[in-house]
């Protein structure tokens, strides 16, 4: 039951990509070993003071409002992400939208969740990611085979500053 599941979402991801016509996808491997130095510092934000962002505490995460090739979304705050994760509900949103693309799906891959259970997602970059003002092109991102998965703003984003840290008692998230 299960795996004929899995197979119908992984179905569905795919059939998004291929929603406008034929499919242009272009396979890429995806390997997660860290960017080099050199090419991050080229990525990274110029910040020249701390930017500081609201966040809200809701049923035990800290979630912020990250606006997704102009759409503002609430996401979950998870340093522990490796990656940027979109559920296949927001997705959908966002290609009717026309702010998501076939030309921004980029790759399938497997992932390990939290609990160990490996999974296929959707690798797509993200045209222009939002955070506090803060403007990040081509973020990688992952749409999980999942309708309710939350939101989650992972590595992929909070990689490219230099240092991001909470402030628990303002409820703030620090960017530099």
């Amino acid at each position: 039951m299960v795996g004929r599941l899995s197979r119908k979402l992984i179905f569905a991801l795919l059939s998004i990509a291929l929603l406008a016509g034929s499919c242009q996808h272009r396979p890429k491997h995806h390997d997660n070993t860290r960017t080099p130095r050199a090419e991050r510092t080229e990525r990274q934000p110029r910040i020249k003071n701390k930017i500081r962002v609201p966040l809200e505490f809701e049923d035990g995460v800290y979630c912020l409002t990250v606006k997704v090739n102009d759409v503002p979304m609430k996401f979950i705050f998870d340093t522990g992400a490796s990656i940027i994760s979109i559920s296949l509900t927001e997705a959908q949103f966002l290609y009717k939208q026309g702010t998501l693309t076939k030309d921004d799906f980029v790759d399938v891959m497997q992932f390990q969740d939290a609990n160990g259970d490996v999974s296929t997602s959707m690798l797509v970059k993200l045209r222009k990611l939002e955070i506090g003002g803060v403007v990040l092109h081509d973020v990688e991102a992952s749409i999980v085979a999942n309708q309710t998965a939350p939101l989650l703003l992972g590595q992929s984003a909070l990689s490219q500053f230099k240092k991001v840290s909470i402030d628990y008692q303002n409820k703030l998230l620090i960017l530099e």
